[in-house]
């Protein structure tokens, strides 16, 4: 049985690793209906399909310049892996999702996006190249000018037109494993958007969001906004190893939990605990990067609280113009089903690289959110799905499984008979009919 993060949809499939180009190649031309699947991090379906090839056992680092801080590793290598070679020297990811346990080339695939979009892009943005195996098993070594058009349909392909084999891509200077934090609670959307305004000038902007609130409270929410932080702003006790990894053991979520404890009542109390937790307006201090950027990670197995029927992240992007509208109306839709979110984050998008032409990001705001899979969740997607067409929004299909093909069809040229997902399938299914 296979199945993402989500643990939603699951299914019955055939899962193949290989470590050698010319084992990967036999799979490959022995196979249709292939799909490359990383860590399994994602949480729809796109990773699923007839034949599945895992990348875990590419994990190999080619190369490192540290002079000009360029990085080169199979595709199947963690960021967790990567943060953990280059933090020590100096060096940062330009661009990371909210967990370090994802692949290079599922970072690729998703073009992966951050906290900083509105500043520095994607993932994609710092992808000097890869090798990209494809359907005939022949290995396309793929840049901006060499094989371009093929490497500008796999970035956000969703893994449509082969296989990544390797990668390599630049790094950020950093002095320091610390950012600089700071976190400003706002009372309703209309706060929320003006501190993001803002904050633009900031490199890092995320914040958590009250998605049950009604009425003047609709949209509360709190801001965290972040710095890279120098040595010398640092308190002196963390001066005598600024660039430090932080080694905890990760608490683990040991098992499902029973599906009666995730319910309207216990999101509404977390929420509240949430928001209340900072007991002032706002809070400025210094915290370490895992806590920063990856704060769920911080728990393993988090995905067992929602039960063995499982959960669905929905993510969508509103156009800035469109942005406070767009979302007040999605959060009273939410707040009306009763389908709270345990977690909802809102970020900002900057300008999109119109090279990237299936990436997912538009400038505007985007929310993710967290549902547990209940009977009644079809038709709330359903009804988000007109929320954000009728806005003129789009959804991010690393994290559909549900939505309907109108906002999840926006690939281009990279339909390819070799390799195709369950995702692909549903949505053309959904075309049909």
């Amino acid at each position: 049985m296979v199945t993402n993060w989500g643990n939603f949809p699951v299914v019955e499939k055939e899962m193949k690793s290989e470590d050698s180009s010319a084992k990967i190649k036999e799979y490959v031309r022995n196979n249709h209906d292939i799909i490359t699947r990383g860590n399994g991090r994602c949480y729809g379906d796109a990773a699923l399909s007839e034949n599945i090839f895992s990348t875990k056992r590419l994990n190999k680092f080619i190369s490192f310049d540290r002079l000009n801080g360029i990085i080169e590793c199979e595709s199947g290598v963690l960021l967790f892996d990567v943060l953990d070679v280059i933090v020590p020297q100096g060096y940062f990811l330009f661009v990371t999702p909210g967990t370090k346990f994802i692949t290079v080339g599922g970072a690729i695939a998703s073009d992966v996006h951050g906290k900083n979009h509105h500043a520095e892009g994607c993932f994609s943005e710092y992808v000097i190249g890869f090798s990209l195996m494809n359907e005939k098993g022949d290995i396309l070594t793929c840049s901006r000018t060499e094989n371009s058009e093929k490497f500008w349909a796999t970035i956000g392909g969703m893994g449509l037109t082969g296989i990544i084999l390797s990668v390599k891509f630049k790094l950020k200077n950093i002095e320091s494993s610390y950012v600089r934090q700071e976190s400003i609670k706002a009372e309703n959307l209309d706060e929320i958007f003006k501190l993001f305004d803002e904050s633009e000038s900031w490199t890092y902007n995320v914040a958590w969001i009250d998605c049950l609130q009604k009425g003047k409270n609709l949209g509360r929410s709190v801001l965290m906004r972040g710095e890279h932080a120098f040595k010398h702003e640092l308190p002196k006790k963390l001066q005598e190893k600024p660039l430090q990894l932080k080694k905890t053991i990760s608490p683990s979520v040991p098992f499902y939990f029973p599906n009666f404890v995730l319910n309207h009542l216990t999101v509404k109390f977390f929420n509240f605990l949430y928001y209340y937790k900072q007991n002032i307006k706002e809070v400025k201090n210094f915290v370490h990067y895992e806590t920063f950027f990856y704060p769920l990670d911080i728990v393993s197995d988090w995905n067992r609280i929602y039960g063995k029927k499982g959960f669905i992240q929905y993510q969508m992007v509103i156009p800035k113009e469109n942005g406070k509208e767009g979302m007040k109306k999605i959060l009273e839709t939410i707040a009306k089903s009763g389908n709270g979110s345990f977690l909802a984050v809102l970020k900002l998008f900057g300008k999109n690289n119109l090279e990237a032409y299936n990436s997912f990001p538009i400038e505007g705001y985007t929310l993710a959110l967290d549902f547990k899979a209940n009977k009644k969740l079809k038709r709330l997607v359903a009804q988000l799905d007109d929320i954000v067409e009728e806005f003129g929004g789009r959804i991010y299909l690393t994290k559909d499984s549900m939505s309907k093909s109108s906002l999840t069809n926006y690939l281009q040229n990279v339909q390819n008979p070799k390799f195709i997902s369950m995702q692909q399938k549903r949505i053309q299914n959904n075309e049909a009919s």
